[in-house]
């Protein structure tokens, strides 16, 4: 799992705009029951000087991350990027394009409120334009927020999401070097200072009915672990990197479990020729490390003309061996001509439904489409899968097309599948998808010739349902 969603636990919409008899302002107004955010600048609607803002807040669970991270379900700074996301709500008001919004980090603590007028601004609770909590003041009117760190999104046709990159200020939070009190989003300070208007901008809030537009924290980081033993292959003069990496999966009783001697700290490999037993690593041992709970690697090159060899892991000074294993070696070669492959795929074990609650492992078997065996490679041998190095998935909602989950084929590869000696797979957790809704999965591989990503014909349908109360 290589994506974990955190929703908001707090939003409302704050505003100096004036109420409809055009003569008070709203700001002791409060939306925080609202199911719309709403964010606009409008200038000289009352008379040619006057300034009407609204902005918003929003907070996030952020002691749920640092639980997370704790437990190792979202890895350590550095290797986990968190996108803050806000949906946009179809509006019928006049909807400007070509603006760009800001987000900071509030300062202060506020109270979400319970108001619903977001038109005359009529329920009058907290948190509002001039207070942030009941009977506390904003330093500033508006919203106290650090001025550093400033995200900023252009939104060249208006209808766009709110799709920001906030790892840096996340970690803060993290770290307590700064204090969660959430985000404020608004107009830039140059357009709410405009003299022109930017009316209006409006996203779905937490108490929105529709499951993919909650407002949310998303926690993305690349979890593919690339188990090399089935496509292992010897060094060799036509590759620039003759690197293999290998892994050891400790189970105990089905689960994984650290290796009680080793823990989280090294193991060592050693490899030896499957016919003559000697030793075929130049410098004797190699030295593997700790992945996650029960899951260890190593990574080493390999010159032999072997065509099989084992590895043995061991403890520190080699004096106990935990496991031995096989891999079977591959020969690097060249060829005389180019081609396009084209293949042919099909999942492993599908079930006809999964649980909202599980975490589901789809596996694929994986084949070249001109793949033609004669009878006696049938009778005599078992068809391999072929293993794909690069392979990301999307999750898509069959109803209406909607993409629940998209291709992560960007700098944090959040979609891209593992693999082992038998073959390509990932997990899912169902929790970020809708129940009692169909979704088709779609694969797409990364093609070095064209150096770029290329959909897969095949793809399959599940069904997500809802638990049993």
């Amino acid at each position: 799992m290589a994506i974990k969603k955190y929703y908001s636990n707090a939003d409302t919409t704050i505003t100096n705009a004036f109420k409809a008899n055009n003569i008070l302002r709203g700001v002791s107004g409060n939306m925080g029951a609202s199911d719309i955010l709403e964010v606009f600048s409008l200038y000289g609607q009352i008379n040619t000087t006057s300034s009407e803002l609204s902005r918003i807040l929003i907070n996030f669970p952020i002691n749920e991350i640092i639980s997370d991270r704790s437990a190792s379900i979202i890895p350590a700074s550095g290797s986990v990027a968190f996108k803050l996301k806000l949906y946009n709500a179809p509006s019928n008001k006049p909807l400007v394009t070509d603006y760009t919004l800001s987000v900071f980090a509030v300062s202060s603590s506020w109270e979400e409120g319970i108001g619903l007028d977001m038109e005359d601004y009529k329920d009058i609770d907290e948190a509002n334009w001039i207070y942030r909590t009941t009977g506390s003041l904003w330093t500033a009117q508006g919203g106290d927020i650090h001025t550093s760190p400033e995200y900023k999104q252009l939104f060249a046709k208006g209808t766009e999401n709110l799709d920001i990159d906030v790892t840096n200020l996340v970690e803060q939070w993290i770290a307590g070097t700064k204090s969660n009190y959430g985000f404020l989003v608004k107009m830039t300070a140059s357009l709410e200072s405009d003299d022109a208007s930017y009316y209006t901008k409006q996203f779905f809030g937490r108490g929105t009915e529709f499951f993919f537009k909650k407002p949310s924290i998303e926690a993305q980081w690349n979890s593919a672990r690339k188990d090399q033993r089935g496509t292992f292959y010897a060094s060799s003069s036509l590759s620039d990197n003759n690197l293999n990496t290998i892994y050891l999966y400790n189970r105990v009783r089905g689960q994984l479990k650290n290796i009680p001697s080793v823990g989280t700290g090294n193991i060592y490999v050693r490899v030896y020729d499957a016919a003559t037993g000697s030793n075929l690593v130049t410098n004797t041992v190699v030295t593997g490390g700790w992945v996650s709970t029960g899951i260890y690697t190593a990574s080493f090159a390999l010159d032999t003309t072997s065509s099989q060899v084992f590895d043995r892991w061991f403890s520190s000074g080699l004096t106990t061996c935990f496991h031995t294993g096989s891999i079977d070696i591959i020969e690097q070669d060249a060829e005389e001509y180019d081609y396009t492959t084209n293949y042919i795929i099909s999942l492993v074990n599908p079930k006809p439904f999964y649980s909202e609650d599980e975490t589901a492992r789809f596996r694929f078997f994986i084949r070249n489409k001109d793949w033609n065996p004669t009878i006696y490679n049938v009778a005599t041998s078992d068809v391999e899968t072929l293993t794909i190095e690069s392979a990301s998935y999307k999750i898509v909602r069959v109803a209406d097309g909607l993409r629940a989950i998209d291709y992560g084929t960007g700098s944090n590869l959040h979609t891209m599948l593992s693999y082992d000696v038998s073959g390509n797979y990932f997990d899912l957790d169902m929790k970020l998808l809708e129940p009692d809704y169909m979704y088709q999965m779609y694969l797409t591989f990364f093609d070095s010739q064209t150096n770029s990503w290329k959909e897969q014909k095949n793809s399959f349908k599940f069904r997500v349902e809802k638990n049993e109360p």
